[in-house]
């Protein structure tokens, strides 16, 4: 029988072919099943009495007029709901030194952030609590509110938390080689400080839960827009004190997540204990202006760089000092130390870098929660290295893809180590440079650049290499003792007709999941991915697993379910070589047929063979136990994490008079190893560019000295539109991953993670002939300006 190493080189093979996801008119026509669709017998509405300051002191809360409210069933407050649940704390035991302090669902005591949950009203509509909520007398005394990061650690910055001597979290150094003797070897070396403005994941649906109750068998079952149905399965049964069989959680259509969704949040987890204590389902889907100040932020961080390089341009050493703002709280069970961690980790990957020397400092404030969103910490290791790498070629009057080339470890050199430590192996950065300098047709954009600047026009072109982190292993969150899996499992089940239902522990944010589970399933087993059904998001029906993050889900999830889908082949050919009297190794399917596996002839209908499995056993011989249906589970085993690699280009546009960026075009090409579906992994990285450029020029969570949240609209908080976005190119060099027999590394967070370096380098290179550059993201108009020395 053929071994699963050689399935892609079969016919009919569905892997690999740009396939329309089976989703889409479903989304189109407006027949997706969202959180807020689900209408439930007796259902009740919830809102919630949010802390209108950053830092304040509880003195009391008086929800008596509240409770009388028509259409009201319940009101809780913080100190009510604590009686009702166990408190989390967002620490993992692998990363020694971080600290957090207990959480509830609602605040406790003291608020701690703007927008906090003070208070729970349960009602008839949503209309009736919110209305109550307004009835609700909350007396708060006012606390000084730390909001600086760069002097959170200050002697006199009021220090948060009782019982902690200062507002640190978290701290790590990582070192290799001798930094300071390379810095005083000579050389050139740069210095920059970067800023990177505060964002957040801005979903079309936003974050919503229904849950529900059933006191007849004692469950609870959480309907949830979100990433992580099994994570949030076992956090539910620990801190409701429930048997992990009592929670069901389903996450189908989910209108986009992007990391902000794989978090525990307060309001979510009230509704569930709502729920118990009402005994009827409880629905709350968060409107705009809550999603600004509650869903977690991301890329609060000051780094200090500084880089070394030779006159030949090689890199001798890199340090950086990184400070990064989380909030009050380290968010639970993820932690908000990991994107800290990922830029020690990340910074300078890329190349060959032998003396590194990194520290982080991760510091408590008085603003929204910050923690993991799409590519956690790319952003800013690539900006930060790269942007320190163009400056040194700018300084020793080097092209920058000459100093990508002089500092990009040879193709043929994996496996290898990162200047961290970080394990890499299957990459092709040369490869990847290459092609990108070839599809954007590189000498023709500096010739209309040069062109252009004659005439007044500043252009500016900027690249990046990169390196992403996918597949995680245990050594992420399960070995710091996070319920949080690594493995993902598949059930792949032939029925009656001779159709496919599979079942995945990965889930659908509208990535495509589904699509590329029925190519992998009914590619390897030899039917139309048209024939197959895809079942995701419940923890009821699919196997145990992670969910979708870090760009797991083709490379986890996906290898099991090849795995499942051959192993499940095996078994039909042994059942056909019976009923055929033929030997299972000359068998073979194809397009839902079992033919010779030599020539293709037809020998038998799948729906033949199933349909006298099933109905006719007395028909098979009594030593053959057919089993139609095949589970199979996957985890990475031999490397940390599994990296993918890429490169990206820009060009850009700056208007030296109003300050204003026109980003032209964005060139990518990346190593996602094996690519399962063109269309998908092009959309993947198109959104995630999108993303990125969002970051880069437009999107930042403004807070005032109080910890005041200015910007909680959509008129106020700005994200590219329609006529921001530029062409982009994508293409691709596939080194699949010899971690699996499918090859599939990860492709959802390389836009994210890119872009930003790509279009600072740009900005700067159109800047750079004016002796003015520019290191804070986002790059406003008036930032701009201001680095022209015209503000």
């Amino acid at each position: 029988m053929t071994g699963p190493a050689r399935i892609f080189d079969r016919p009919n093979d569905a892997i690999g072919k740009p396939l329309p996801r089976p989703d889409a008119a479903r989304l189109a026509t407006g027949r997706g099943r969202f959180v807020d669709d689900i209408q439930l017998p007796r259902m009740v509405h919830a809102a919630f009495l949010r802390s209108p300051h950053a830092h304040a002191r509880i003195v009391s809360i008086d929800a008596d007029d509240a409770r009388a409210m028509p259409g009201v069933v319940g009101v809780w407050t913080g100190a009510d709901m604590a009686d009702m649940i166990t408190p989390w704390v967002g620490t993992l035991t692998h990363m020694t030194g971080l600290r957090s302090v207990p959480q509830y669902p609602l605040a406790v005591d003291i608020t701690r952030w703007q927008g906090e949950p003070l208070a729970m009203v349960v009602a008839r509509s949503r209309a009736e609590a919110e209305d109550a909520c307004e009835a609700i007398l909350a007396e708060l005394d006012d606390l000084p509110a730390v909001t600086d990061t760069e002097t959170a650690l200050d002697a006199g910055t009021p220090v948060m938390h009782d019982g902690f001597d200062s507002n640190l979290a978290f701290e790590r150094v990582v070192e290799a080689g001798d930094t300071a003797a390379a810095f005083g070897a000579g050389g050139t070396v740069v210095e920059r400080t970067f800023r990177f403005g505060r964002h957040t994941g801005v979903t079309l649906e936003s974050r919503g839960t229904v849950c529900d109750f059933d006191p007849g068998d004692g469950r609870l079952t959480m309907h949830y827009s979100g990433q992580a149905p099994h994570m949030m399965q076992a956090i539910l049964s620990k801190h409701l004190d429930l048997p992990e069989a009592d929670v069901r959680v389903i996450s189908r259509d989910v209108g986009g997540s992007f990391g902000i969704k794989i978090h525990t949040y307060g309001d979510e987890i009230a509704c569930a204990v709502a729920a118990r204590a009402l005994r009827r389902p409880v629905k709350f889907v968060a409107d705009r202006m809550e999603s600004f100040m509650s869903d977690i932020h991301a890329r609060d961080h000051v780094v200090t760089g500084r880089m070394a390089v030779d006159a030949d341009g090689r890199i001798t050493a890199l340090e950086i000092d990184d400070m990064t703002g989380i909030g009050p709280f380290s968010m639970y069970p993820r932690t908000s130390a990991i994107e800290c961690n990922q830029v020690l980790n990340l910074t300078g990957a890329p190349y060959a870098i032998e003396n590194y020397r990194a520290r982080g400092r991760v510091v408590f404030q008085n603003k929204a929660m910050m923690c993991q969103y799409r590519a956690v910490g790319h952003p800013i290791a690539m900006a930060v290295c790269d942007g320190l790498l163009d400056d040194a070629g700018r300084a020793l009057g080097i092209d920058p893809v000459d100093m990508r080339r002089r500092n990009l470890p040879p193709d043929d050199s994996y496996p290898r180590a990162s200047a961290s430590g970080m394990k890499l192996d299957d990459l092709s950065q040369h490869a990847c440079l290459e092609k990108l300098v070839q599809i954007m047709d590189l000498p023709a954009r500096r010739a209309e650049q040069a062109a252009l600047r004659e005439a007044g026009v500043h252009r500016g072109i900027g690249f990046v290499s990169m390196v992403e982190v996918t597949n995680p292993s245990p050594m992420f969150y399960g070995i710091g003792g996070a319920p949080i899996a690594s493995q993902d499992g598949a059930v792949v089940r032939l029925d009656a007709g001779g159709s496919l239902h599979v079942a995945s522990s990965i889930t659908e944010q509208g990535q495509g999941t589904n699509a590329i589970l029925a190519q992998i399933a009914g590619g390897v087993f030899g039917i139309s991915p048209g024939n197959v059904r895809v079942t995701t998001g419940d923890t009821d029906t699919v196997p145990y697993g992670g969910g979708t993050w870090a760009s797991r889900g083709a490379g986890i999830g996906g290898e099991a379910m090849l795995q499942a889908a051959h192993a499940l082949k095996g078994q039909v050919l042994d059942v056909a070589a019976v009923l055929l009297q033929a030997d299972a190794e000359t068998l073979d399917i194809r397009n839902g047929r079992v033919v010779d596996a030599d020539g293709g002839a037809e020998r038998m209908e799948l729906a033949d063979l199933a349909r006298l499995v099933y109905y006719r056993g007395n028909e098979l011989p009594n030593d053959l136990r057919p089993e139609l249906i095949a589970t199979r589970h996957h985890r990475v085993t031999d490397f940390p994490f599994v990296f993918t690699n890429g490169a990206m280009a820009a060009e850009v546009e700056v208007d030296t008079d109003t300050g204003f960026v026109k980003v032209i075009h964005v060139w990518a090409v990346e190593d996602c190893g094996r690519v399962i579906n063109p269309l998908l992994v092009d959309e993947q990285v198109r959104g995630g560019v999108v993303q990125g450029i969002g970051g880069a020029l437009y999107e930042e969570c403004l807070y005032d000295a109080e910890g005041q949240m200015l910007n909680t609209t959509m008129a106020d908080y700005m994200v590219p539109m329609a006529a921001e976005m530029p062409d982009i190119t994508v293409a691709h060099v596939e080194t699949p991953t010899r971690t699996s027999v499918l090859g599939a590394k990860g492709a959802g967070e390389a836009g994210t993670g890119g872009a930003p370096a790509a279009l600072l380098n740009a900005v700067n290179d159109a800047l750079a002939p004016m002796g003015a550059s520019i290191w804070q993201m986002p790059m406003t108009p008036e930032r701009i300006l201001t680095a022209l020395g015209r503000l």
